[in-house]
């Protein structure tokens, strides 16, 4: 009978602690999250820190929301640039946090702006940050032409990092972190893109002229330098003839034709006095 009896405690106490676990009595937070009491319909002031909780069952909910990096995709946005010509397609990535102290504040502020997330837990305040960040996509397109958006696509990241981060400021100071914005897609109008081809065939044609005209300009520069260089040469030269010096070359040359002793033909430079030179030698 005793026996019966220990077994039937026992069974009952499995019985409890079974209860007590299948009512969530118990529970734990991620490392880097933070928990939301709800009592009787009231959100608890402090934050449940990362590790296993207590709540009472069927009086207490707790709900798990994210203090780490939240990604939000944004597709298939058609913002006018500048010159009021309208994007075929804009898809960025925005990257966030909230500040964990803050998440409580943040959820009473702004109720069912939060979005649940498919592994489990809730991210805080998700929808506005959405629009914050659709409004400064829009925005800081508008102050680029879109022929050269495709090739400002990480000056257009920062600048919409920028504005999200001072639009979140102004009403919640130091509760959001805009940690980057990464542009994954920017498509422009058929039309615009035909004129950014042109107008890259035409910086390339211009860079070739550009190419051509310093070689020309190079070879005029030798070409310049080769004629001075001969000028100069044939001024060195022409400085040299003197009439003594053209006179000892003549001797020369008449003495090397009178040693060859072949000829009997004499030859007088015309208008020098030169005194004839015979080979009067007999063999």
């Amino acid at each position: 009978m005793q026996a019966m009896k220990e077994k039937l405690v026992l069974l009952g106490l499995v019985l409890l602690v079974f209860v007590v676990i299948a009512s969530g009595v118990f529970g734990t937070i991620q490392t880097g999250n933070v928990g939301l009491r709800t009592t009787l319909g009231v959100i608890s002031a402090e934050e449940i820190p990362p590790g296993l909780y207590f709540k009472w069952p069927f009086i207490t909910t707790v709900q798990e929301f994210s203090g780490k990096d939240i990604a939000i995709d944004i597709s298939d946005l058609t913002p006018k640039a500048k010159d009021n010509l309208s994007l075929r397609k804009l898809d960025l990535s925005i990257y966030y946090k909230v500040n964990p102290a803050a998440i409580s504040e943040l959820v009473g502020k702004y109720a069912a702006q939060s979005v649940w997330h498919d592994e489990g837990y809730m991210m805080p305040a998700y929808e506005l940050v959405w629009r914050v960040a659709r409004n400064a996509a829009y925005e800081e397109v508008a102050r680029l032409d879109s022929l050269v958006i495709h090739t400002q696509r990480e000056a257009l990241a920062n600048n919409i990092t920028e504005k999200m981060q001072l639009e979140l400021d102004k009403n919640d100071k130091s509760v959001f972190v805009v940690s980057r914005v990464v542009i994954r897609s920017v498509q422009t109008d058929p039309s615009i893109e035909q004129s950014i081809q042109q107008a890259v065939a035409n910086q390339k044609k211009l860079e070739a002229m550009q190419v051509q005209t310093e070689i020309a300009k190079k070879e005029a520069e030798i070409k310049v330098t080769e004629a001075h260089g001969i000028a100069e040469a044939n001024k060195i030269i022409s400085g040299s003839l003197t009439h003594e010096y053209l006179q000892h070359e003549a001797n020369l040359a008449l003495m090397t034709f009178a040693e060859k002793g072949n000829s009997n033909t004499v030859i007088v430079p015309a208008g020098m006095p030169v005194t004839p030179l015979i080979n009067a030698g007999v063999k």
